[in-house]
């Protein structure tokens, strides 16, 4: 067995899975280094993918020729298209999904991926060439040592991974699995930055002693809507979640408990995400709120095991199960374990380049939680973006990155490079300044010809795009050309609520009305239906594009004109020019934060928390801007 290749993955996660199949795909010789390969693709939270925001990532990642799309389609048992009620622009995709399921189809994508070998092992340390300064492999616990051009590290919570119930505390990377020691310091010891983060999960409960009348079912959706643009449809059974909520009850339990809360006695240290706390956070948080609403959602078509969403704690497993007990639909509820907290390592992500390559150490990838991020579809986006640039690194190629107005996973890793995170780190919608660009039904438009481009996207996947953008043009300028006559059209305005018109009208202009859509249109205008039906694959999924890009056609185009004003300043290459120490006419917090960061461009400075406009005119004269 030869243990040399072009690029190491060290971790089996969502960033691992990602990284791993990307640069293979592109013709790297990679290898998977993971701890357990039964547990590759492990949903150590909440076994469900997407959401606000994080569904957009998702899609993103499919069109870039990804698998977590795909996967997740495949074992889906609840789909909902999130915030129906508002435009398209933050309309996301969330999937509640078999946990087991999930993982095995992960493991047969890696198993059938071409240049993809597994090696289960841990990894101890990053073996780094003195001289210059690179990653030249990684040495396992068992003394093994693997040899390789790039180095994706993806650990996730593994590194001196720290678990807390009550006061005790027990070493492990996620619950019954071992942490991981010394690999962290390893690479600390180069001048990489580390820091401690806190997540957690809630507890997990038998279905079989759940008093489902007391609860609220919440169905899915079973329209056309999925994550993958390419993959079947969903053919798993389709279940249901449920709601319920807390009470004073509840409430009175656990505040009396507080002092063996270790988040609340000093024995975690470190911080835990800001928009998924613990239920004794919500209750120091919001100290007026009577009632927080849970979710119990099945973990699996073929298990008892089901998650109580909203319910995350580390309090002590006894306080746990008898404020659970207070909640009527659980008043006779097993556990099959409590919650539990987890402290970890991270690295600072300013020390990073847009291609999540490491500044400090040439050939160190960086992805997933290790960057302070939280969240399987981040994880995922970043794995993706660093196996593709891995493989371009050990072909000699320029990086491949993605700006704001390309994509999500483009914002995300600006943010991460660009202001760091003293927080674990969760994509919004609200994070991005060009939402409606970056719409969960357009990703293969933004980014499967430059995946192709790279070598990623398979050619089916670019044909399918191609036939696809062919369709959307073909009836969006049907749309355009088409008019219909009062006759055909007023009867059905006047009942929507909207003025008739007046003479013959383009169907596009209907269509920009707000209470007039392209379902209703084709039962009026036989033409419209019938061009409609015209494509092979996906007429629903053509016909919400087509429909998107007419109704919101004055919104996109005016984001695209401040989209590429700020490319000019993305075109500004400012690093290396400047002794930042040196420049007296900036602001001391600017000078400062310039030298530790190093921005790549005036664009990205300009991002930086403490970096003035002011700071920005200094540095574009100094440019002979």
């Amino acid at each position: 067995m030869n243990f040399n290749y072009d690029v190491l993955v060290i971790g089996g996660g969502h960033a691992g899975c990602e990284a791993a199949t990307a640069a293979a795909n592109m013709g790297a010789k990679t290898c998977l280094i993971t701890m357990d390969m039964n547990k590759i693709g492990q949903m150590s939270c909440n076994p469900a993918v997407g959401g606000i925001a994080k569904g957009q990532i998702v899609r993103e990642i499919d069109a870039l020729g990804g698998q977590m799309g795909l996967v997740t389609d495949a074992t889906a048992i609840q789909f909902r298209m999130l915030n129906r009620s508002k435009g398209p622009a933050v309309w996301s995709p969330r999937a509640q999904c078999d946990r087991g399921k999930f993982i095995w189809q992960w493991r047969k994508v890696l198993d059938n991926t071409p240049n993809l070998d597994i090696f289960q092992d841990e990894a101890e340390e990053l073996l780094v060439d003195e001289k210059t300064k690179a990653v030249i492999g990684v040495r396992t616990i068992w003394g093994i040592e693997f040899h390789a051009k790039a180095v994706i590290v993806t650990a996730g919570t593994f590194l001196n991974g720290l678990m807390h119930i009550g006061h005790k505390k027990v070493e492990g990377g996620r619950c019954a699995e071992p942490a991981v020691h010394n690999f962290s310091e390893s690479i600390a010891r180069w001048g990489v930055r580390v820091g401690r983060m806190k997540t957690g999960t809630p507890v997990r409960i038998d279905k079989r002693s759940v008093h489902f009348e007391d609860m609220e079912p919440q169905p899915g959706e079973n329209d056309f809507h999925q994550f993958s643009f390419m993959g079947p449809h969903r053919a798993l059974p389709q279940l249901p979640c449920w709601t319920c909520s807390t009470n004073e009850e509840v409430h009175e339990i656990l505040r009396a408990d507080l002092a063996n809360s270790p988040l609340f006695n000093g024995q975690i240290q470190s911080t835990g995400p800001r928009y998924c706390p613990s239920i004794e956070t919500k209750l120091v948080t919001f100290p007026d709120r009577n009632s927080h609403p849970l979710f119990l959602e099945p973990e699996g078509t073929e298990t008892n095991e089901m998650y109580l969403n909203g319910f995350s704690s580390s309090m002590p497993w006894e306080t746990q199960l008898k404020a659970i007990h207070k909640i009527p639909a659980l008043r006779d509820a097993k556990i099959y374990r409590p919650g539990y907290a987890i402290e970890y390592d991270y690295f600072d992500p300013t020390q990073l380049k847009h291609s999540l390559e490491s500044k400090v150490i040439g050939g160190l990838f960086l992805a997933g939680q290790v960057n302070g991020t939280t969240g399987y579809e981040e994880a995922g986006g970043q794995g993706t973006a660093a196996g593709i640039n891995a493989a371009l690194f050990c072909g000699g190629s320029e990086p491949f990155n993605m700006h704001r107005d390309e994509s999500y996973i483009g914002v995300l890793i600006d943010d991460l490079t660009t202001k760091g995170v003293d927080e674990p780190y969760r994509m919004f919608t609200s994070r991005a300044e060009y939402r409606i660009l970056l719409r969960q039904d357009d990703a293969d438009a933004r980014l499967t010809e430059k995946s192709y481009k790279l070598g990623l996207a398979t050619r089916e996947r670019y044909d399918w795009w191609l036939e696809k953008k062919e369709n959307i043009d073909r009836i969006e300028e049907f749309c355009k050309t088409t008019d219909v006559t009062p006759t055909e059209i007023n009867g059905f305005l006047e009942s929507a609520g909207t003025s008739p018109i007046k003479g013959r009208t383009k169907i596009s202009d209907l269509l920009s009305r707000p209470q007039v859509n392209l379902k209703t249109l084709t039962e009026l205008v036989p033409s419209l239906k019938e061009i409609l039906n015209s494509p092979k694959n996906r007429r629903e999924e053509i016909a919400e594009a087509v429909e998107v890009r007419i109704k919101y056609k004055g919104y996109i185009e005016r984001e695209r004109v401040f989209a590429d004003k700020m490319h000019r300043l993305e075109n500004i290459k400012i690093k290396g020019h400047f002794n930042y120490s040196e420049m007296h006419d900036l602001s001391t917090e600017c000078r400062q934060k310039l030298e530790r960061i190093q921005p790549e461009t005036i664009a990205q400075a300009s991002r930086i928390p403490g970096v003035s406009p002011s700071d920005i005119n200094v540095l574009l004269v100094l440019m002979g801007r």
